[in-house]
């Protein structure tokens, strides 16, 4: 897990993220989710694919996004390890979503794709420093973020105990995210982007289409969807490239994927959104 990092924060003890996590876990189990032997899929399992797939017969009108290379940009949200690792402290929770939907490999073909074409890049991260916690109020999953020491670190100049720990990058995306054109925004910290630079890191750049992924689902993916509609940009969510918390109060993927399907000016598999991608250049 990340103890280096959980140590020199000083937020949380490693008992109390242990203590934590194994109430996560009781709560996972309850609600059917995998443990931490669950592998990572390399993509979305059959299985998934049915029972999530789109109504035979909707009920909405059909509309999609146009891919502009000059104004598309792509957006990864929370590609971290606490969400996506099963050292993660949250992978008892999301560990099956994220395995169903082979979200890890889902948007490493992503960051592939628009290196690859030259689409502008985006990482909006998340991560609490110590003045953090000490918050007067949080909501249901603040409340829980902060207990289990997630996305922690020492201080906003402070990389000690970094590398590896819940609040770095996958290894896997790492070459990606640090080649020098990939811009990671400021942190957000509740769900969504209204109290970081993203817009204006895109605004600067004139991106007004964004292809959006990461972590989690109904939570800061949602969030980032909706914050960015309101504020005039074209969003498809890649919809494999996502997953959610399954927990006795439901099933976070499904939530989402309802919204989804409901606001977003698209709702893409990988293999469309790649398709589309290397089409646009």
């Amino acid at each position: 897990m990340t103890q280096s990092i959980r140590k020199v924060c000083g937020c949380h003890s490693v008992d109390d993220v242990d203590t934590m996590r194994r109430r996560l876990l009781a709560g996972a189990t309850a609600a059917g989710a995998v443990g931490l032997s669950a592998g990572v899929g390399t993509a979305a399992t059959p299985e998934a694919k049915a029972l999530y797939a789109d109504p035979e017969n909707p009920g909405l009108p059909s509309v999609d996004m146009e891919i502009d290379l000059s104004r598309t940009g792509l957006l990864v949200v929370d590609p971290q390890v606490d969400f996506l690792s099963e050292d993660g402290v949250t992978w008892g929770v999301v560990g099956e979503s994220v395995t169903e939907q082979g979200t890890v490999d889902n948007i490493e073909r992503l960051f592939k794709a628009a290196k690859e074409i030259g689409m502008q890049t985006f990482v909006s991260p998340h991560y609490y420093y110590p003045h953090d916690h000490q918050w007067n109020f949080e909501g249901t999953l603040e409340k829980t973020m902060h207990s289990i020491g997630m996305f922690d670190r020492p201080g906003p100049l402070d990389l000690t105990g970094f590398d590896g720990s819940g609040a770095d990058w996958m290894p896997q995306y790492k070459p990606y995210i640090e080649d020098g054109k990939t811009v990671v925004c400021s942190p957000h910290k509740v769900h969504s982007p209204a109290q970081n630079d993203l817009n204006l890191q895109m605004r600067k750049r004139g991106i007004d289409k964004v292809i959006l992924a990461g972590m989690s689902s109904n939570l800061c993916v949602q969030a980032h969807l909706y914050e960015l509609l309101e504020l005039g940009y074209e969003v498809a969510v890649v919809r494999d490239a996502t997953a959610g918390a399954k927990v006795p109060e439901g099933d976070g993927y499904l939530a989402a994927l309802i919204n989804f399907r409901m606001v977003a000016n698209g709702v893409w598999w990988t293999d469309d959104a790649v398709e589309k991608m290397m089409a646009s250049v």
